[in-house]
């Protein structure tokens, strides 16, 4: 029985999705900005795919800009504010432990001229609306904070820092919201949000296709130049299947959420209560404060991370390791690391994420697998060294 745990990397696709990407793909093949007729069917399902997504998000349809992912979205919204506000100010406030989407367009401005605050979150993986309210500056255009981490599944307070930001008009909120849809409800008109970012495929959607939430009044500078699709502010063909099987999707999680979140916030429970019975392990996420669908716990001392995931997946168990590691190069988690947990137990960060289809039957056998790559690892450890 194959167990899969590594859903925050990606899920598996509804079958439902999956069908209306065929679908769309087959008989709706048309550039939606053709004048002909298949064109324009094409174009109808994209604009009523933008509505179905808008009302769910409780948006407008014209504040949302269709992507080819987070990724993409991340950099539209960051750099995007960056060159367009530049007379404004050249500071960005983001966190220590955002995702490399996030924190690599900031180091990027940096070597361009822009001045970056990160700041540092306490042991919970958590930062306070309190530091952003420190940090800010007259010439700040940019606060850019994660909802849900995506290594230990802390909670950031949107809500509060956008009661900190109410009172400076002009820097604007962006938030990552790509771990968090589907899990972790976020009101975006209540905590004063001006841009947020959604991927397809953390909610049973497809890779190839996500949205950057623009709230009407924010102006962007293109980074995608072309023929001007979304309303000039992201260029290239849209990918039609990929939307309207992205707006399938999210109404279908929508749906799970509403009815199996209790169930899922048990399951977590559980498995950290299963996990914290280990005494070599330790656990990571906060029990508190944490989304429910991410337990973060590092291995003990002597063994590797990846050598871990890869005895594991002999059973068919699939998690993640939450740094990129190799044999020859131990990279330390910087999430783990600006928690405060030390350097050996960053580099030794494993990773469990759930979605609404994993089972309470399924932890008792992934527990003993877990427990027997560890006890296998040791003692070759033991024998050969650093060979691990």
């Amino acid at each position: 029985m194959m167990i899969y745990l590594d859903n925050s990397a990606t899920t598996k696709p509804f079958p439902e999705v999956v069908d209306a990407f065929a679908t769309v793909a087959s008989h709706y093949f048309a550039n939606p900005s053709s004048l002909h007729g298949l064109g324009m069917k094409a174009e109808r399902l994209l604009r009523q795919a933008r509505e179905q997504i808008a009302a769910m998000l409780d948006v407008k349809p014209s504040e949302i800009v269709f992507t080819s992912g987070g990724t993409e979205a991340n950099n539209f919204a960051i750099k995007g504010v960056a060159w367009q506000y530049r007379r404004r100010g050249r500071h960005i406030i983001t966190t220590e432990i955002e995702h490399p989407s996030v924190a690599e367009p900031c180091r990027q401005l940096e070597e361009l001229g822009f001045e970056v605050t990160y700041l540092p979150v306490g042991p919970d993986g958590r930062v306070s609306a309190e530091q952003v309210a420190r940090a800010l500056r007259d010439d700040t255009i940019l606060v850019s904070v994660m909802h849900v981490n995506n290594e230990v599944g802390a909670v950031q307070p949107i809500e509060e820092i956008g009661a900190v930001l109410a009172r400076h008009p002009k820097t604007l909120f962006h938030v990552d919201r790509v771990q968090g849809i589907g899990k972790v409800p976020l009101d975006v008109k209540r905590c004063g949000i001006d841009l947020f970012t959604v991927s397809a495929h953390k909610f049973h959607g497809l890779r190839g296709a996500g949205l950057l939430y623009v709230r009407d009044g924010v102006r962007l500078t293109p980074l995608i130049a072309g023929g001007g699709q979304e309303r000039q502010l992201r260029s290239g063909t849209e990918n039609v299947a990929a939307i309207v099987a992205m707006a399938k999707a999210l109404r279908l999680a929508l749906e799970r959420y509403e009815r199996d979140i209790g169930r899922l916030r048990e399951l977590k429970a559980e498995w950290l209560q299963a996990l914290a019975a280990i005494p070599s392990l330790s656990i990571n996420t906060a029990e508190r404060g944490s989304a429910p669908h991410i337990i973060n716990f590092s291995l003990p001392s002597g063994i590797k991370p990846e050598v871990f995931v890869h005895e594991l997946e002999k059973s068919e168990i699939y998690v993640s390791t939450t740094s990129a590691c190799s044999s020859k190069r131990r990279a330390p988690s910087k999430t783990l690391l600006a928690m405060g947990v030390g350097e050996g137990r960053a580099e030794r960060g494993i990773r469990i994420s759930l979605s609404f289809d994993n089972r309470r039957e399924e932890i008792k056998p992934a527990v003993a697998a877990i427990q027997q790559a560890i006890k296998t690892l040791s003692e070759v450890t033991g024998s050969h060294g650093d060979e691990v």
